[in-house]
């Protein structure tokens, strides 16, 4: 289906994170997947290595993103490009939620520091 409309957007919940699947295979997407991501205040997620490239987008709040080891204060209308190989983990240590929108082909994995390899319904 070439629209999707926020009703029928799948949530998915991990790591404390809210995870809203707009483009994925089962919405008609063939090559992207783009969620919007909600990082309540005070959450961090656990570092990951990502197989695929993300394109990060802010859309709102303010985040700690830490990228191969730098870390990074990303405000709302910042972009983060993150390359595959590439360790990320993202911290909200502010009041507020935040708001993303992150975009990235299908068949992202992502693997955990003790080697759980996690593939996110969300990115297809």
């Amino acid at each position: 289906m070439p629209v999707v409309r926020p009703s029928e957007a799948v949530v998915h919940e991990m790591h404390g994170a809210r995870f809203v699947a707009h483009a994925t295979p089962a919405t008609g997407s063939r090559e992207l997947c783009a969620w919007r991501g909600e990082i309540p205040a005070g959450t961090r997620a656990p570092a990951h290595t990502v197989s695929r490239e993300e394109i990060f987008h802010l859309l709102a709040g303010e985040l700690l993103i830490t990228l191969d080891g730098v870390t990074h204060r990303v405000t709302a209308g910042d972009t983060v490009i993150v390359n595959p190989g590439s360790t990320l983990t993202v911290e909200n240590p502010g009041t507020e939620a935040a708001v993303s929108w992150v975009t990235t082909t299908r068949g992202l994995e992502a693997t955990l520091a003790d080697g759980t390899r996690i593939v996110p319904p969300w990115a297809g």
